[in-house]
């Protein structure tokens, strides 16, 4: 991407600083998650302020960065359709989700995990470029953001966290992000963030996270914006498949047949080809698990015209 220096961040806008320091984490190794990140905080700031000069001036520039982006990837399906883009970033957003998951479960508490919850929190927010978030994006959202606070401060403070989904209490993320604003680079013509008022600790949920629901057969991709050591990959089996554990095919699918009477709808349509799209990006991370599952579902909406 030709590179467009960003005038100093507004104070308005610190609730977008690490969505853009996402993005520019992750400009050489998913540049598609990185525009959506960018699109997300341009959406936002306009929202914020669009009108005192500073901000004018920052949101112009930010949108010279998508254009640029947006003609340097111009033949890349997951930027021209929102349908795949969408795909793309929630593959993205759960597998750095289960990679912190994993190692939390399995009592691994690092700082690369903690990056981990914390980006996968910001990347589910960027969702909502697309749309309202599901109910399970916004459980997972909820979680991954205490989870890192919780852990951070365990940690700081000498303690050690317990594993897995518990009860949720205050915490608050703001020295971490104090620390991790600390030692990120920042693009020339940018201030250094400090603290942010992405995670505060009145906005932790208090619900009980014991159930929540992972998803099955999604692994950590190879790098993640909190660069995960190859050596720390999947350890624990109760969250997810090994790689290699391909799901059976549904038998009644051979003989399923289309009646006469089944009419799709264009919502069915469009169910359908978001299926399709899930798969091609869960192989893109070579995920046949889940390439699998989401292409029975199409099938199977497409022929009996039920889920």
């Amino acid at each position: 991407m030709a590179a467009t220096a960003l005038p100093p961040l507004p104070p308005q806008f610190k609730s977008i600083q690490h969505h853009l320091r996402t993005a520019q984490e992750l400009d050489k190794r998913e540049p598609v998650v990185a525009y959506y990140c960018r699109l997300y905080a341009m959406q936002t700031g306009m929202k914020i302020d669009s009108k005192t000069p500073e901000c004018r001036k920052f949101l112009s520039k930010l949108m010279d960065q998508l254009e640029a982006m947006k003609k340097q990837f111009g033949d890349n399906e997951a930027i021209t359709q929102e349908i795949v883009g969408s795909a793309h970033v929630e593959n993205y957003a759960l597998k750095m989700f289960l990679y912190a998951d994993n190692e939390d479960r399995a009592g691994q508490f690092h700082k690369n995990m903690i990056k981990s919850f914390y980006t996968a929190s910001l990347l589910i927010d960027v969702l909502t470029v697309f749309g309202e978030l599901t109910e399970e994006n916004a459980q997972h959202r909820k979680y991954a953001r205490w989870k890192a606070a919780y852990i951070h401060n365990c940690l700081k403070n000498g303690e050690t966290p317990q594993p897995g989904p518990i009860g949720m209490e205050g915490e608050s993320f703001g020295d971490a992000e104090r620390e991790e604003a600390g030692s990120s680079s920042v693009p020339s013509g940018t201030t250094q963030p400090t603290s942010s008022s992405t995670y505060e600790a009145n906005n932790t949920p208090t619900s009980n996270f014991t159930g929540i629901h992972i998803p099955p057969g999604a692994h950590a991709p190879a790098n993640t914006p909190a660069e995960v050591p190859h050596n720390t990959g999947v350890t624990s089996n109760t969250i997810q498949p090994a790689p290699q554990n391909i799901p059976l095919v549904d038998p009644s699918l051979y003989s399923a047949q289309s009646s006469g009477e089944v009419r799709l709808t264009p919502e069915d349509f469009a169910r359908a080809q978001k299926y399709c799209k899930y798969a091609g990006s869960a192989l893109q991370y070579e995920d046949v698990s889940t390439a699998v599952q989401n292409l029975q579902k199409a099938l199977k909406l497409l022929i009996t015209g039920r889920e």
